[in-house]
């Protein structure tokens, strides 16, 4: 891909206009710890099951014994240039937080800032037109939103969906001897760090649209089978971050296999030349004292576990039981490439990586 703006969208792109793009604009996950210290606890809300005291997706508030709301918010800056491409990862993303507490979108806000007077009407137009899009293949209408005018574009969603209270899958509910399963492979933040460059070929491009668009619809499935003990979205802490908050909450070790990651094609090739992202860094900055890699790793594998993934894959933690169980949804829904990455098991919250 060339470094030009996107035919047919006149003006600059939309990449030179912001400082980050994607999920690797979320502050460090140690930075953001500091912040929230002191916070008001939200267990004095009898009915809030899901709320800030945990690192769940989403916030699931019970309305009865089969009800219950799901509630998440997700918005970032550009990680292309085209703007229909922009808007369907962003509400692609969104939406991912309510499928990974096993939840069923109802409908959805648009939280827009642009620089009205730097970018061109019909390429916020576009943006909007590629939540839309998502949206409908989601089953749920955008029903209405907040729009300000900002120095960098910024888009995404408030999504509200339902739950059966006895079907949430938090990220904290994992068991020792569980089956560690990722439905996406990963290297998103390395391949938008390449395209930022120009060294991201067309077929690289497509990749990394096919997957940030591909709506992590098992999530609902996967909800109703019981050996699925925790679930999450791998997004901007990278696998490393988000299975450690897996750990932690579960009071659990992890073990992954570097071998058996599912990988976006040429990723390893990126990553052994030195492309990587600045959250990539700051990830581990943050975390990586509880992590633990095996001597023969280097250090570009260490870039594609803390890589930052916009629209990334679910990480399920379910019975070893239950594995065809889950095999099945993830290939009936076309996630080709998810694969049985570990195992959680006894121990202090750490992730082994071998």
């Amino acid at each position: 891909m060339t470094n030009s703006s996107v035919p047919g969208s006149p003006g600059p792109r939309l990449t030179s206009l912001s400082h980050g793009g994607g999920c690797g604009c979320k502050i460090a996950p140690g930075v953001l710890a500091e912040l929230l210290k002191g916070s008001l606890p939200s267990r004095r809300y009898a009915e809030l099951m899901v709320g800030a005291d945990t690192s769940d997706d989403a916030a699931v508030y019970r309305l009865n014994d089969t009800q219950a709301v799901v509630a998440t918010t997700d918005f970032f800056m550009p990680i292309v240039d085209d703007p229909f491409d922009f808007g369907r990862i962003a509400a692609t993303n969104a939406l991912s937080d309510i499928y990974a507490m096993g939840g069923r979108p109802l409908l959805a806000l648009a939280i827009v800032g642009m620089p009205i007077n730097t970018l061109s009407q019909q390429s916020i137009r576009d943006i909007l037109r590629g939540g839309e899009t998502v949206c409908e293949q989601a089953g749920i209408p955008i029903a209405g939103g907040h729009s300000i005018d900002s120095v960098e574009p910024i888009y995404g969603l408030a999504v509200t969906g339902v739950v059966d209270p006895k079907k949430v899958k938090r990220s904290s509910s994992a068991r020792s001897g569980d089956s560690l399963i990722l439905s996406k492979p990963l290297g998103v933040g390395i391949f938008s760090a390449a395209f930022k460059k120009g060294l991201l070929d067309e077929a690289g491009y497509r990749a990394m649209i096919d997957t940030t668009t591909q709506l992590n619809l098992p999530g609902m499935d996967l909800s109703s089978l019981a050996g699925v003990h925790a679930m999450t979205d791998v997004t901007g802490f990278g696998l490393l971050g988000h299975l450690l908050e897996m750990c932690r909450g579960s009071g659990l070790a992890a073990r992954i296999t570097a071998a058996h990651l599912p990988l976006l094609p040429g990723l390893q090739a990126l990553a052994q030349s030195g492309i990587a992202t600045g959250a990539s860094a700051r990830n581990w900055q943050s975390y990586g004292n509880d992590v633990r890699l095996a001597p023969y790793l280097d250090a570009p594998l260490q870039a594609v576990l803390t890589d930052p993934q916009t629209s990334g894959g679910l990480l399920v933690a379910c019975d070893p039981g239950e594995l065809p169980a889950v095999q099945t949804i993830f290939a009936r829904l076309g996630f080709a490439q998810a694969a049985v990455i570990g195992r959680m098991s006894e121990g202090a919250s750490q992730v082994w990586v071998e």
